[in-house]
């Protein structure tokens, strides 16, 4: 089973120095049909205005990644981290039994666009950890690249969840292929050009939702960015 959710479906804030679409209900935005999708509970894929930022504010038992498409998102948290984040890094931060941060753009006199994406950990209360990478253009060229998972590698962050994030860089004939357990769930984000999944069209900031499926393949892109997650029932 596939199902489609269209971009201009999602939930969108407009907060003047932020623009955000809600991929599944989050602060002023419910939709009980889109309470989040397997174990992952939010992408919001946020633009904030130069100069601005979310102040410093707390999480709990959440893993929380930053993907930064352009622009530098920068961060710092009561962990002691003070970081930049440019496009191609992944940032994890692992909130566990508590911390506090806050994101501001980084990049004088331009937007910085980047999505935050966050997924239920498998494990509670544990010690708030930070971890970053960054994840070369050539390693998600034309396939799909593992950027995060519960076991960490060269280019990819360790989260404590039951999930696996993948990222890949398709157009023309390029194509990917994953194999998936028909008893879990996946999530298919278009990050900006277009593709077909599984012989569906699928644009920027669409989505597809799949159960059930053993395989998932990605073809006929054009310029396409695209975020696959494999995910807890």
């Amino acid at each position: 089973m596939l199902t489609i959710r269209k971009s201009k479906d999602r939930g969108y804030a407009d907060h003047g120095w932020l623009k955000s679409f809600h991929s599944f209900s989050f602060a002023n935005y419910f939709d009980p049909q889109h309470m989040g999708w397997g174990n992952l509970r939010v992408i919001n894929e946020d633009r904030i205005a130069p100069g601005t930022g979310f102040g410093t504010h707390g999480h709990r038992d959440m893993e929380i990644i930053s993907y930064v498409l352009s622009g530098n998102l920068a961060h710092q948290d009561s962990m002691g981290n003070i970081k930049g984040i440019p496009p191609g890094d992944v940032q994890r931060m692992s909130a566990g039994s508590g911390v506090r941060h806050s994101e501001f753009n980084h990049a004088k006199g331009e937007q910085t666009h980047f999505l935050q994406i966050w997924i239920e950990p498998n494990v509670k209360g544990i010690e708030p950890s930070y971890e970053q990478k960054t994840i070369p253009e050539s390693v998600k060229r034309g396939q799909l690249a593992l950027v995060a998972a519960p076991e960490a590698a060269e280019h990819t962050v360790k989260i404590h969840a039951d999930a696996r994030m993948y990222a890949g860089l398709l157009d023309g004939a390029e194509q990917a292929t994953l194999s998936l357990d028909a008893q879990r769930k996946a999530y298919v984000f278009v990050v900006c050009g277009s593709l077909r999944a599984n012989g569906q069209q699928l644009n920027a900031g669409d989505a597809a939702m799949l159960a059930a499926e053993s395989a998932l393949t990605l073809d006929q892109a054009q310029s396409a960015e695209v975020l696959v997650f494999d995910l807890a029932p």
